[in-house]
């Protein structure tokens, strides 16, 4: 990988030329000099504004087949009668074309890395290292919900694999506490300190599933979880919807990350999370989209503003501004999953958005980020970067026409 300078490019309230050598900003603060100009992909950004992508930290990619396929239901009655028996019958190919799909959208709405939780891992990874983005797939387990012989064959894929690539990773998760039996969700946590990997998993997503924690363990869902010896740097949770103060004490203390997922979670009446009192408590939280099938995009600037808003409405105006809401979106993500990104800062790995400051939704640029955040939305991104490499350029990505084809003879075909 060369070298690329992004050449006028707005970037903290200047314009200025930022140099990218191979995978990482080389200078973004500092003038460049004529060497550094030499041999390099010179990219004419005028007119073009130099934003951080965002980082998805919580999916369920290629539930993008899924999408408007079972809507306005609690939660239990979605996944059981309706999500779960159409899952059935994906085969790996279908994984591997929803997933297609998901990092499509994902890329068209400025993101560059996600979490999977999900069935083939293969199949999404495969899709991942195609189209350039990054990725902590998961080694997904869940005994409720797959045989013994599945179970120990995903134990014994993470023995037997690592670093898939230098953008994708493996990640250990364990679906939840309903799904998992005590004896598992042990043992991914031993596999998960043994080998230094993120544990991942869904937690104190409902009032029922806190509810039932109690009933059964004694404890809520954050408390077992300490019980288990899972809280910790490498652990991080998805929704956190119902935490108590002592749950938010707890993942504080233990540096465990929270992602939470505002859209799915109003959609499922799950609830909404306690963003301002989780930031108070010191806290690391970050934002997913969850799956295309409660969402139902995996549109993150949409779940940013989202989460801005939510937090203001249950607390006060002052709350989550908006370079925070960003900062939750991008660089909190990142790292929760141990990603050196998220942010344009010399040394970081190269991932970026430009953004147009022609569009009207940009426009007039009182100050960027609060545009960004507030009153932009998609049509605004013109590139996107990952790993130094342009995965988007002037809004086309290539293969789309072929991906979206696909995925729609393939839904067809399962909703039979």
């Amino acid at each position: 990988m060369g070298k690329m300078v992004l050449k006028s490019v707005y970037f903290n309230g200047s314009v200025r030329d930022i140099l990218i050598s191979g995978k990482k900003f080389a200078k973004v603060e500092r003038p460049l000099t004529a060497a550094d100009y030499n041999n390099a992909e010179i990219v004419d950004c005028s007119g073009l504004a130099i934003l951080p992508p965002f980082y998805n930290g919580h999916t369920h990619a290629a539930m993008t087949l899924l999408r408007g396929y079972a809507d306005d239901m609690p939660l239990q009655q979605w996944l059981t009668q309706h999500i779960w028996p159409f899952e059935a019958k994906l085969t790996p190919k279908d994984i591997r074309v929803g997933s297609r799909l998901a990092i499509l959208e994902m890329i068209k709405s400025g993101t560059v890395f996600f979490a999977d939780m999900y069935w083939h891992r293969e199949e999404t990874i495969k899709a991942v290292k195609e189209m350039g983005v990054r990725a902590a797939i998961g080694v997904t387990v869940a005994d409720a919900l797959q045989t013994p012989e599945l179970t120990e064959a995903s134990f014994k894929f993470l023995q037997e694999h690592r670093m898939e690539s230098d953008r994708v990773s493996l990640a250990v998760m364990p679906h939840a506490v309903y799904t998992v039996s005590d004896k598992t969700f042990k043992r991914c946590v031993e596999v998960a300190r043994k080998e230094e990997y993120i544990l991942h998993t869904h937690l104190a997503e409902t009032a029922t599933e806190v509810k039932d924690c109690k009933k059964k363990y004694g404890c809520t869902p954050v408390e077992l979880m300490d019980k288990f010896g899972a809280l910790g740097g490498n652990f991080v949770a998805a929704h956190c919807v119902h935490l108590s103060g002592n749950d938010m004490t707890l993942m504080a203390e233990s540096c465990s990350a929270a992602i939470v997922n505002p859209c799915s979670n109003l959609k499922l009446c799950s609830g909404i999370p306690k963003i301002h009192k989780m930031l108070e408590s010191g806290m690391l939280v970050g934002v997913g989209t969850d799956g295309a099938s409660s969402n139902n995009n995996l549109d993150m600037h949409e779940e940013m503003k989202l989460t801005s808003l939510l937090t203001k409405v249950s607390s006060s105006a002052e709350k989550l501004p908006a370079a925070d809401a960003l900062k939750m979106a991008s660089s909190n993500v990142a790292i929760a999953y141990g990603v050196p990104a998220g942010a344009i800062v010399e040394g970081l790995l190269a991932d970026a958005l430009l953004v147009d400051l022609r569009n009207e939704r940009l426009t007039p640029n009182h100050n960027l980020v609060s545009n960004w955040v507030y009153s932009a939305d998609n049509s605004a991104i013109k590139h996107v970067i990952c790993n130094g490499q342009f995965v988007m350029r002037d809004r086309h990505v290539d293969g789309e026409e072929d991906i979206m084809k696909e995925a729609e003879l393939t839904a067809r075909r399962l909703a039979q």
